[in-house]
């Protein structure tokens, strides 16, 4: 079993607070890793349609029956809400940390970044598929075009010969049948919508021209991107709001949580397609920008990703807001490094004070400084989120 960094968060936050979520997409390893975790609790699942209706129907008498063990896992815990004020009243009478681990492959609300659970969820902990780290660690080790065809989902590491391609398509399969993407016409237009978005990875997307491509409305649209983000299919990087006076980008970037998901529908079968594809610097692009989010999760969320663009097309592809200081990163799928690849750090540089030395994270092997960025191999992008 592949050993998983959030591990000393979750029972951190169980070890303090009476009820915790472990939030993520499906496949990604949420529940095998609660169970191994809180092995001495029960466990239910609300997926199985008997279960959920004895939760629904007769919450305290569920609750009751379940909690014989002391403490408890509910899996998909967001389907029957009329748990939740019993919840809450059996941890007034009997607060013990970690009584109550919730379950979810889906945000209660999709306005706020994965990394950014709403003050009133202080004890969740998002659980994203795999970081390069961790399958490292593991002796995965393999090239950049392998990683981004593999894609993260422990499923696809578990030692069967089970192809990245029908695992991802199961995937896609599981999430349109669960949440409510209805109807043959609707299951097709959704499909191209999705596939939209993969051919537009770290851009600024025009929601209306994906839209028109997938033969929907705007309003349908907008529906459907919460529904992906929702459910950690993808995710936002916001613009970076702290230049006074600067006029900036308001829009934000979407990426796929797992690359390997992009490309599947994009339709590449095999890694070595990844290096002749149009969008395999884009594909490289969201494959650290999702370790590094990965990485930031992990750690509690403690430090802030965005994006800067500003009227005089000046970008950088990654910021990292540590708060005491700004951390400038240039993504490029190279190999060999070049000295341009630092211009627009060094110009951003000399817009804040609080930007450090910043990061050329690339595909080349070569550890080392070039004037003042550092050149970083994108396999140790979560050195760089940590601080070395």
């Amino acid at each position: 079993m592949i050993k998983r960094a959030a591990t000393s968060r979750i029972m951190y936050i169980a070890g303090i607070h009476p009820v915790i979520t472990v939030a993520g997409p499906r496949y990604a390893g949420k529940t095998t890793l609660v169970k191994k975790l809180f092995q001495r609790h029960g466990y239910v699942d609300l997926e199985m349609p008997d279960i959920l209706e004895f939760a629904r129907t007769s919450p305290f008498e569920f609750l009751k029956y379940h909690m014989r063990s002391g403490g408890l896992v509910i899996d998909e815990y967001l389907r029957a809400p009329e748990l939740m004020s019993h919840i809450r009243a059996a941890v007034k009478s009997v607060r013990q940390p970690g009584r109550f681990v919730l379950v979810t492959s889906r945000l209660p609300q999709a306005q706020y970044s994965i990394a950014r659970p709403p003050l009133r969820y202080p004890a969740t902990q998002i659980l994203l598929p795999l970081t390069i780290e961790e399958l490292r660690r593991v002796k995965f080790d393999l090239s950049r075009d392998e990683y981004i065809y593999r894609g993260f989902m422990p499923r696809v590491y578990c030692g069967k010969e089970i192809g990245p391609g029908h695992i991802y398509r199961n995937y896609l399969t599981d999430f349109i049948d669960r949440d409510a993407i209805y109807g043959p016409g609707n299951r097709i237009a959704f499909a191209h919508f999705m596939i939209g978005i993969a051919r537009r990875i770290g851009q600024i997307i025009n929601l209306a021209t994906i839209a028109k491509e997938a033969g929907v409305s705007i309003s349908v649209a907008v529906a459907w991107l919460s529904t992906l983000e929702a459910g950690f299919i993808i995710f936002r990087l916001p613009p970076y709001p702290k230049l006074i006076g600067k006029r900036t980008t308001k829009i934000p970037k979407f990426y796929f949580t797992d690359v390997g998901m992009a490309a599947f529908l994009l339709k590449i079968k095999s890694s070595d397609q990844v290096f002749r594809d149009p969008l395999s610097g884009n594909l490289f692009e969201n494959m650290v920008v999702a370790d590094a989010q990965k990485h930031c999760c992990n750690i509690g969320g403690m430090t802030r990703l965005s994006y800067y663009r500003d009227q005089n097309r000046l970008e950088v592809d990654l910021i990292l807001d540590k708060r005491s200081s700004i951390v400038p990163i240039e993504i490029k799928s190279n190999t060999v490094f070049s000295p341009s690849f630092a211009d627009s750090i060094v110009e951003f540089q000399k817009l804040s004070r609080k930007a450090a030395n910043g990061n050329i994270v690339y595909g080349g092997k070569t550890q080392k400084r070039f004037g003042e960025p550092q050149y970083t191999n994108f396999k140790d992008m979560g050195k760089i989120v940590r601080g070395w």
